[in-house]
């Protein structure tokens, strides 16, 4: 009855509809379809990602190209097929899709004028040495070098089409020894004797070659618009998984790229040829480090991601550990990493930003914000060597095979 007696609501009558009329139903119009969601794998995103951010990378610096030292070895095997990968992107974005910007680009770094209707017919083209947009050398010593490391290093140049050249420094490292031996009366001479300069001069003449190859090249002699030849970035890599990871990766880009060589990259040893090759002896990265790869990525990621100092690290491998290695030779372990971490730590404030691939990347004051000088670690050491010794025995015995 309250219902009734209450007065009802003005109606308006308006020429609109808000349903469809019969004759404008369309039976075409359905819900969109669930779109499947792209997972890239680990090697995937090794490749693609990288290599975007190098393209942005040599663009934005507006310089000429990159100059890769490329020793024969997987770190800086795959370094080249990062850079082979930017150039199939960018021969892609130019060729299919048709991308204004990254044909300007394009244009811009191989040295074109703007108006050029020059176009890449395959990604090698991008890289060849008349274009300069990657430029690789081998540099290494004839005593310290094998036949093996130079020929990988050429035919994987040969592959992506990029400019190469065989140097050894033989010449200027004798000169250099000389000199240095003339005034000090001492003979450095591997890394007992004082170090060899080898590993220093490969640097210099890197960046030596960097900065004047587009002029001897004469890369823009025939570009009115930019007469400047410009300079080559130079591309290094500092990876702790180069046994691990990377193997995987180039093996990826073995199938994906149709690049068979690529194996005989995996099966090389990690080595910076340092030191003369014998029957006997052929020099070994986690030899002469004294720690292996897969330790340094465990290293690696405990310190940063758990941010666990010698202590924590300590009672942290204790358990992962335990089946390989007794407690002490674990806290040897810990106690020999923290050490060349804390001397060389403030080295790393001197680089150039890197591409952040890992949760333990160590680029100075971006993604790493510890000190880069640190005091001795006295206090933490001392708290492991009291928990050894009331461990007795037990500290100096592996535990054996963990518990399934």
């Amino acid at each position: 009855m309250q219902a009734i007696n209450q007065p009802s609501f003005e109606r308006i009558e308006v020429d609109i509809s808000l349903s469809d009329d019969a004759e404008d139903v369309d039976p075409s119009i359905a819900p969109t379809q669930e779109i499947e969601v792209k997972y890239h794998l680990p090697e995937e995103e090794i490749s693609l990602g990288p290599a975007c951010w190098m393209w942005d990378f040599l663009r934005r610096s507006r310089q000429a190209g990159f100059f890769l030292p490329l020793s024969g070895g997987v770190d800086s095997c795959a370094t080249a097929v990062i850079v082979h990968q930017m150039t199939r992107l960018v021969f892609k974005a130019v060729t299919q899709d048709k991308d204004p910007q990254a044909i300007s680009d394009m244009l811009r770094i191989v040295g074109e004028p703007s108006t050029s209707t020059w176009r890449p017919t395959c990604p090698q083209d991008i890289a060849t040495p008349l274009i300069m947009l990657t430029n690789i050398r081998y540099m290494g010593m004839k005593e310290n070098s094998s036949p093996d490391t130079r020929k990988r290093a050429a035919d994987l140049a040969a592959t992506i089409g990029a400019y190469h050249i065989d140097l050894d420094i033989d010449t200027v490292y004798h000169a250099l020894v000389t000199l240095f031996t003339t005034v000090t009366t001492f003979v450095p001479k591997y890394s007992m004797y004082g170090g060899t300069p080898a590993a220093r001069l490969r640097m210099v003449m890197a960046y030596l070659l960097a900065q004047l190859l587009p002029t001897v090249r004469q890369r823009n002699a025939k570009n009115p618009e930019n007469p400047n030849p410009g300079s080559l970035l130079v591309l290094g890599s500092a990876n702790v998984d180069e046994s691990l990871r990377l193997k995987r990766f180039i093996l990826w880009a073995d199938d994906s790229f149709d690049m068979p060589l690529l194996k005989s990259f995996v099966s090389a040893p990690p080595t910076a040829e340092l030191l003369p090759i014998t029957e006997a002896y052929v020099q070994d990265d986690e030899t002469d480090m004294g720690v292996t790869y897969a330790e340094l990525s465990t290293y690696g990621t405990l310190r940063r991601v758990e941010r666990l100092g010698p202590w924590g690290m300590w009672s942290k491998l204790l358990h992962q550990w335990s089946d390989k290695l007794s407690p002490k030779d674990i806290y040897t372990k810990v106690r020999f990493f923290f050490y060349n971490y804390g001397i060389n730590r403030h080295k790393l404030t001197t680089l150039t930003p890197s591409v952040h691939a890992v949760n333990y990347g160590v680029d100075d004051n971006r993604y790493d914000m510890r000190q880069f000088l640190y005091p001795s670690m006295d206090w933490a050491y001392r708290k492991i060597e009291r928990r050894l010794e009331a461990m007795g025995e037990r500290a100096e015995v592996v535990a054996g095979k963990k518990n399934e």
